[in-house]
């Protein structure tokens, strides 16, 4: 029996973040009920200037995370994921909007033994613990490819609010953690945050389609704040979009609002992508969906996947 087919679990709890609404909300947004930096007790490389800086704006960058032949061997793995033929076509791989190029692979630090790694590396596991506060997994991981001239954007949209929604996570005790892979500029399509907005939760409006990770993997348009709401978040926090060498590491709450632009240059923008949930924030039942997503986009502690299972 796959693990789709499993019968889910109630959640623990009431919704403490209704969203896919049938109407706009009468308050555009509800205030964060969690703490975002949750183990400054804990020993780890970042200091307290650096996890202040990720309690106020949600996030935090760091140039030169990982040394160039690192960044090589990662991008050789990426290059093997990407031409596996017999992954072309697979759920897990996710092709741009209007074409066939690749812009996803989900799940690859089962598919490959150097995201693996990548995932338990004490460099990063120790900052994810830092700002988490307890014992951890991976929730989701991914490499995202977007090529010259042909990478499309992501809407602004919070992280939490799908996993809360389709994924059935209850509060917001997951963090993600991107490495860029290459170089990233002004002008291939970089991660643009806005600062602050993880301390306010956004309902969004909607149903949720069935089988809605099928559109949204490629364009997201349910789970989306309105663009009233957008425009007074922005003109509140304003937006940041950091860029920097390959090798850089970003690291932003779950629930901090972000999207990216199309790219625009001929340079490839590609970075490898986990999310850390905290072990006590493991996924129920969905909130806003009739049955979960498919385990290649949300994991489960120490349950293993495979590319069969997808």
């Amino acid at each position: 029996m796959s693990a789709q087919n499993l019968t889910c679990p109630a959640p623990i709890q009431a919704d403490p973040y209704p969203t896919r609404l049938h109407q706009q909300p009468e308050h555009p947004w509800h205030e964060r009920r969690e703490n975002t930096v949750k183990g400054r007790h804990l020993p780890g490389p970042l200091t307290e200037q650096q996890l202040d800086h990720f309690e106020e704006n949600g996030f935090l960058f760091e140039p030169g995370f990982l040394p160039p032949e690192e960044v090589a061997s990662l991008t050789e793995a990426m290059s093997e994921l990407l031409n596996r033929e017999d992954y072309r076509g697979k759920p897990f791989t996710i092709t741009e909007p209007d074409s066939h190029e690749i812009r996803s692979v989900f799940a690859v630090h089962f598919l490959h033994r150097a995201f693996q790694h990548l995932a338990r590396d004490p460099r990063l596991t120790q900052r994810v613990e830092q700002i988490l506060g307890g014992g951890h997994y991976v929730h989701q991981s991914r490499i995202n490819y977007k090529p010259g001239f042909k990478g499309k954007g992501f809407n602004w949209h919070s992280d939490f609010e799908t996993w809360h929604a389709e994924d059935g996570m209850p509060a917001m005790h997951a963090v993600s953690a991107s490495i860029i892979l290459t170089d990233n500029h002004s002008f291939n399509g970089p991660l643009m945050l806005i600062p602050g907005s993880h301390k306010h939760f956004i309902p969004c409006v909607g149903p949720t389609p069935d089988e809605h990770h099928k559109q949204s993997l490629k364009t997201q348009q349910i789970g989306v704040p309105s663009e009233q709401t957008l425009a007074a978040m922005i003109s509140r926090h304003g937006i940041d979009a950091p860029t920097g060498p390959a090798g850089s590491l970003l690291l932003f709450d779950c629930n901090t609002l972000h999207g990216s632009n199309a790219n625009m240059s001929p340079d490839p923008r590609s970075n490898v992508f986990f999310v850390f949930n905290r072990r006590d924030n493991a996924c129920h039942k969905p909130y806003a969906a009739k049955k979960r997503r498919p385990r290649f986009l949300g994991h489960e502690p120490d349950r293993l996947w495979q590319a069969d299972d997808s």
